[in-house]
């Protein structure tokens, strides 16, 4: 689990036995990134999603395709965000994914280097997104 924001912790792919923990650390949303069937024996999302309802936490189905995070995706993401219960926890694969969602979200609303530091201090280098980051702003 890293940190990106007070409002924001991104994770690997989430097992279904840890949404009970979620839920006790005051999570209210978790937000899925990605497809159903990415990688085999990975739990489905309705399966994450009927854990999470038991366990009082909304889940957000954005499936987002690894390698290709357009800015539709970002905008789709900026929006749930903004909707949804806070704290909010993502994942995907690794956490990238919904690192870079999250920076190109939150362009224009932060600085670009905070954007970048932010997600360095989690663990995730997103100097690369630098120049589109900063298109969005």
């Amino acid at each position: 689990m890293k940190r990106l924001s007070d409002d924001l912790t991104v994770s690997p792919q989430l097992p279904l036995e840890a949404i009970d923990e979620i839920a006790k650390a005051g999570y209210k949303t978790i937000i899925c990134n990605r497809p159903d069937d990415e990688d085999p024996g990975q739990p489905s999302f309705a399966e994450i999603s009927a854990k999470a309802e038991a366990a009082g936490i909304k889940a957000i189905f954005q499936p987002v395709v690894s390698g290709n995070v357009t800015d539709a995706d970002a905008d789709a993401f900026a929006a749930n965000l903004a909707d949804a219960a806070k704290p909010i926890f993502a994942y995907c694969r690794t956490g990238t994914r919904c690192t870079i969602l999250w920076s190109l979200a939150k362009a224009g609303a932060l600085p670009v280097q905070d954007i970048i530091k932010s997600a360095s201090d989690a663990g995730y280098d997103m100097s690369p997104l630098l120049p589109r980051i900063a298109a969005r702003a």
